[in-house]
């Protein structure tokens, strides 16, 4: 509302009250257009306690549950991720076995590997939401990442990850809860595509285990070909943990 009126203010005389009226509500759906509304839904046998970054921030979900959010046009950076073991109190403070975003129930800030992430970027390059499931943080719980409805226009449909990872992970990748990434746990060029790997980074034997079980999902940082998707911005999405 700040910016539409700083908007009649800067037009001043040039817009009569009555046109103000017949703009109005121009602009607050130009203002609304092409954002996305996420349902999260629990399918796992346990609670988890899901978040979402920048909009949305944490809310525990049982079994069955579900949690919507909107999420603004031109948003980008947005994760939605599933957290596990989690205590909090009343104030929403404690901490969680996986996925702990600085031990609050509302999160601002990413979540700590293993994590199984839903990314997203909404209304970018040709007026394309752009969306992947990544294992680049690891694996927690099984995820589908897929438009709403029919997911008319959406070239590819949407990501799944339905393999227990956990339960097949490399001894030396193994975590409480979860699966690593080599990257989180060698920090090495090769494996983290930096250094002397940025520019010629390629799949390792353990990106090549993330990628065999989720083929649609991110394996390591240079993995684009075959884990981006895109739908037509203002299109809804679904996030589902354990499909």
């Amino acid at each position: 509302m700040y910016a539409i009126r700083a908007i009649f203010a800067a037009l001043g005389p040039l817009i009569r009250p009555p046109a103000i009226l017949r703009l109005l509500p121009l602009l607050l759906v130009a203002a609304t257009a092409n954002a996305a509304t996420f349902t999260i839904t629990n399918k796992c046998q346990n609670t988890v306690w899901a978040a979402a970054v920048p909009s949305g921030g944490g809310q525990q979900l049982d079994p069955g549950q579900q949690w919507v959010i909107d999420v603004p046009a031109g948003t980008t950076g947005g994760r939605v991720w599933a957290r596990t073991g989690c205590s909090f109190d009343g104030n929403g403070n404690g901490q969680c076995q996986t996925g702990d975003c600085g031990g609050v129930l509302q999160c601002t800030a990413y979540g700590q590997p293993p994590n199984t992430l839903a990314e997203f970027a909404l209304n970018q390059y040709n007026n394309l939401d752009f969306f992947d499931i990544s294992l680049i943080d690891g694996f927690n719980v099984p995820m589908d990442f897929l438009p709403d409805g029919d997911g008319s226009g959406c070239a590819k449909g949407g990501p799944r990850c339905g393999a227990d990872v956990a339960g097949q992970c490399p001894n030396e990748l193994r975590a409480p809860g979860g699966c690593n990434n080599a990257c989180t746990v060698f920090k090495e060029d090769q494996y983290c595509c930096t250094g002397s790997a940025a520019e010629n980074c390629g799949p390792t034997d353990y990106s090549r285990f993330f990628k065999g079980l989720c083929p649609d999902a991110y394996s390591y940082p240079k993995d684009d070909k075959s884990s981006t998707f895109a739908c037509p911005a203002g299109t809804n999405y679904q996030v589902v943990f354990c499909p």
